[in-house]
């Protein structure tokens, strides 16, 4: 049986009395999706300097919720944040927020293109970028930050480590930044996508347009490991938008799967996946079922419909009074 959703379920929306944290420093694309959530630019807010660093804040209660990366349309999953919440104590996923993202090159006042010898900004940033500066700035070598501000930053420095910044145009705007080139990604219309988790409470009620986001251990390496996962999201009609393999770090080949489905945990054929899922992996961890961002629906096949299990629970009762 699956029981009704909370009336008083959030989704993650706070207010002035919340406190939030984010991949800091101020002006990371990660502080634009913070903003997009109900309240919180009214509310407390707390750069912190790693995912991990922002995570912990909200498992200690430093803060209320926390917003990281967690996928990019062009590099895909962003591996810091889907090991840092596939480990430690659970939290739950509040709501998705997408972002574009448009890159510029800034320098401080006065230096120009050719005068670039090195180049900072976060990792995903560069693999957007690259083949820009491949044919602009071919010889400067690149440098990692642990953000696109924290890049900007740096060049606010007595003696900067490097000479330009890869990094939001509010971030330049801000530090007074002198932008060379605008629009340097490699991909139009380049989206993040970010997520808001915090410690336990309601889910968010079901939309009919939602996404569940899983992480399963692969218990035990064989053939057709993998299918017998993927079979109990097959066999009742769920879709999966997104499944990555992770190393847990222990010793060398052994797995996790990180995955989002299609629907809520509320919707039956959800539900019997988790079941089934969780018979074949009993250290499955729900990270949380929360409406998608871009509202879109999924098609769902008649016989895995919330009627079609209720009228199949129905028939196996009669079967049980004959």
């Amino acid at each position: 049986m699956i029981p009704s959703p909370s009336a008083d379920a959030a989704g993650g929306a706070g207010g002035k009395g919340w406190t939030y944290t984010y991949l800091g420093p101020e002006g990371t694309f990660t502080e634009a999706a913070l903003l997009q959530v109900p309240g919180a630019a009214d509310a407390e807010r707390i750069p912190a300097t790693s995912v991990t660093a922002a995570l912990e804040m909200v498992r200690d209660g430093r803060a209320d919720a926390a917003v990281v990366p967690i996928e990019n349309s062009v590099e895909g999953g962003v591996s810091a944040t889907l090991d840092a919440i596939s480990a430690g104590d659970p939290l739950r996923i509040r709501r998705e927020i997408l972002v574009p993202i448009t890159f510029v090159l800034a320098v401080r006042p006065g230096l120009e293109l050719a005068g670039i010898a090195t180049v900072s900004t976060h990792s995903h940033a560069w693999a957007q970028c690259r083949d820009w500066a491949e044919k602009n700035i071919p010889h400067a070598e690149y440098l990692p930050a642990s953000s696109t501000a924290a890049a900007a930053v740096g060049l606010q420095a007595a003696e900067p480590a490097y000479d330009a910044a890869i990094c939001s145009p509010l971030v330049a705007e801000r530090l007074g930044l002198q932008v060379l080139r605008s629009d340097i990604g490699d991909v139009a219309d380049a989206v993040t996508r970010f997520v808001l988790l915090s410690r336990g409470g309601p889910l968010p009620e079901p939309t009919g347009a939602d996404k569940t986001t899983l992480v399963v251990p692969l218990p035990e390496d064989h053939p057709g490991a993998l299918m017998e996962i993927l079979d109990q999201f097959s066999a009742r009609g769920v879709n999966l938008s997104r499944i990555e393999s992770r190393p847990t770090g222990l010793f060398l080949g052994d797995y996790f799967f990180s995955i989002d489905a299609d629907g809520h945990v509320y919707d039956a054929r959800m539900a019997d996946a988790l079941k089934g899922l969780h018979r074949i992996s009993p250290n499955l961890r729900f990270l949380g079922s929360y409406p998608r961002a871009d509202q879109r629906q999924p098609e769902i096949p008649k016989h895995t419909s919330d009627e079609a299990f209720h009228a199949a629970d129905l028939w196996l009762e009669d079967l049980y009074k004959d």
